[in-house]
């Protein structure tokens, strides 16, 4: 990359965000002169290859967001903990449990794929197969979530955006609860309860998650009703475990997820004019039974996994489009490590799609998959790795994966990681884009168009630094492209078409976490991200910049904790190329615990009331309050 480009690309950063880079880059030396804490334990991450490796050795481009930063900020939607994390945006038409799309590096939510502890979980009813993030709640089970950006997920067969994986809390010791209750803005409440426990024979985690809200009117144009377009949502969740023998673990985990939504703009069913009385449901059931095996050297994963999903959409109180769809999964993963220096991990899943609605449409598609990871000494690690997919629609597609990571040791303790990766992914059309150009609606030119599988491929070259105070700072440069892209035909309406030439997005992601001092944390990312359509126009709600900040605190007794967190958005358009609000919102959370058993917290969101669109024509919510309550138990 020559330095002009890169030149390009920082300009806005020195520009925009000069207030805090400039703090952050003081960091290392703040910390310096702190007292050195204890060295931190080696962090484990599970996305990148499916076997459990430690961070240092990664080359691929990983975030973690743990467990008590989800639980201290509070938000009620998985996806406004995602939009925290670099690279990573977010746009909500309309408030809770509408629609919500999440982009990786500027690709689409359905060229990502989300995990819930091992589970595919897409909805297969939409018309581009992917993650229903206007439905998943932050729910008391969540132990960590952990983002693999770009095209690197070979092993999953993932697509163009990354792979997002939330791992879920495993029960241990006696019998232990907790029971929230929390109420705020917009007619708000939200109940949360667990019961955990364990043994050295088996562990249960059962958890139960209701959340109700009035909201606001979704769309500025809705004038006439004028009403508030609410939100309800019940999710449970149970993982259980038995421990068979020394090496052999059995495990199911469970999920079930019952949401309905109020929205705007939708089509009469009597007069077919646009209507702002409209609603949606979602039933969504995800299970996932398994058997994890360990002898020496080796390690052997089988799992058999299910998500069954019922969408309906009302209009006027009319049901207006009903469907029902699943995803079902065999899948074996196995590892052999013979050495400290070496790990084979292989395997294989075979997985059929169906969706029904005024027809049964359904396909068959499977996968083998091998990647081998090596390390010279303890400073250079590489894997590569490549992955087969053979499907009754679209045929066979090959994808692979190269990364590598250096590690330089340097005084103090403190290090610097040399990491890139290279990968390709894919994206096959869905069952219903396929469907609807071989059907009725369809005419020349999409009626005469076979789709074939979008094909994606990119790279990115990072840069971490690691000290024994605990200090991270990162920058990563990223590039990346989508050919032979599937788009609805909007000038003609004849249907799916499929691109002649590539979409782009490129960039740089900038990250850091430090302490200050024994009691405070400060933590940001900013990411600058260039997307060019296959007319080399801008693409849509991709922002240029992204930018996040925030600052923790947790007194000596860990009673106190705050947390205040901002973020911008900036040079983002939308249909027309009309321009979209830059904007900056702050939010600010704090929790006290009076007792073990008893702990409150309040937050607000938007703090400063700011006003501004992520879609055009649809409202976002203003200045909000929230405060609950949480009771807990143990024997």
């Amino acid at each position: 990359m020559n330095s002009r480009r890169m030149t390009r690309l920082l300009d806005p950063a020195a520009r925009r965000f000069g207030w805090w880079v400039a703090a952050l880059s003081l960091v290392p030396v703040v910390s310096a002169a702190q007292e050195s804490s204890p060295q931190r334990l080696e962090e484990i991450i599970v996305t990148s290859s499916l076997v459990e490796t430690p961070r240092r050795q990664i080359g691929t481009a990983v975030s973690v967001i743990r467990g008590q930063d989800i639980e201290l900020r509070g938000y009620h939607s998985i996806a406004d903990i995602l939009r925290t994390q670099p690279g990573i945006g977010v746009s909500n038409s309309g408030g809770t449990g509408k629609i919500t799309t999440l982009r990786i590096r500027g690709e689409e939510s359905f060229r990502t794929l989300l995990i819930i502890d091992g589970v595919k979980a897409v909805d297969t009813t939409a018309p581009q197969v992917a993650p229903a993030f206007d439905s998943l709640l932050t729910t008391s089970d969540l132990d960590r979530i952990e983002v693999l950006r770009g095209p690197q997920g070979f092993i999953y067969g993932a697509d163009a955006g990354g792979v997002v994986n939330v791992l879920t809390r495993a029960g241990e010791g006696d019998i232990s609860g907790r029971l929230g209750l929390e109420y705020g803005e917009y007619g708000t409440a939200k109940y949360d309860a667990y019961v955990a426990g364990g043994s050295e024979t088996g562990d249960y985690f059962v958890s139960v998650t209701d959340l109700k809200t009035d909201g606001f009117n979704s769309r500025i144009d809705d004038t006439v009703l004028a009403d508030v377009d609410g939100a309800d949502n019940t999710t449970l969740h149970a993982k259980l475990g038995w421990n068979a023998a020394d090496d052999l673990r059995v495990q199911l985990v469970a999920r079930d997820i019952d949401a309905s939504a109020r929205y705007d703009a939708c089509f009469s069913p009597v007069t077919f004019a646009p209507v702002h009385a409209c609603a949606t449901t979602t039933e969504q059931t995800t299970y996932k039974t398994s058997l994890d095996y360990r002898s020496g050297n080796f390690g052997n994963v089988v799992g058999w996994s299910e998500v069954n999903m019922a969408k309906d959409d009302f209009a006027e109180g009319v049901s207006a489009f009903a469907t029902e769809g699943a995803l079902s999964r065999l899948e074996y993963t196995g590892s052999y490590r013979p050495s400290d220096s070496m790990t084979l991990v292989y395997g294989l899943d075979f997985q059929n799609e169906k969706v029904e609605s005024d027809e049964t449409l359904e396909r068959d598609q499977k996968a083998y998959y091998v990647e081998y990871q090596g390390a010279f000494g303890e400073s250079v690690f590489f894997a590569a790795g490549a992955r087969y997919d053979d499907s009754d629609d679209f045929g066979t597609h090959t994808s692979a994966r190269l990364s590598g990571a250096y590690i330089q040791e340097i005084s103090g303790g403190n290090s610097l990681k040399y990491r890139a990766s290279v990968g390709t992914g894919f994206r096959p059309p869905s069952l219903f884009e396929v469907a609807y150009n071989r059907g009725p609606f369809a005419f020349p030119p999409a009626s005469g168009v076979t789709l074939s599988e979008e094909s994606s491929s990119g790279y990115d070259l990072g840069l971490e630094y690691d000290s024994a105070a605990g200090v991270h700072l990162e920058i990563t440069y990223f590039d990346q492209e989508i050919e032979d892209e599937i788009f609805f035909d909007l000038a003609g309406f004849s249907g799916y078409l499929q691109s002649l030439g590539t979409s782009t997005s490129k960039g740089v992601e900038l990250g850091a976490r430090a302490p200050l001092g024994k009691r405070w944390e400060i933590l940001g990312n900013w990411t600058r991200n260039d997307t060019e359509d296959t007319a080399n126009e801008q693409r849509l709600r991709r922002p240029k910049n992204l930018g996040n900040v925030g600052i923790q605190y947790a007194s000596a007794d860990d009673k106190l904790r705050l947390a205040a967190h901002y973020r911008l958005s900036q040079d983002s358009i939308d249909i027309g190329g009309v321009a979209l609000d830059d904007y900056e919102v702050l939010d600010v959370s704090v929790s006290y615990a009076f007792s073990s058993a008893l702990e409150l917290y309040a937050r607000i969101e938007n703090a400063t009331d700011e006003d501004y669109q992520e879609l055009i024509g649809y409202r976002t919510p203003g200045r909000a309050a929230y405060g609950g309550v949480r009771f807990r138990f143990a024997e």
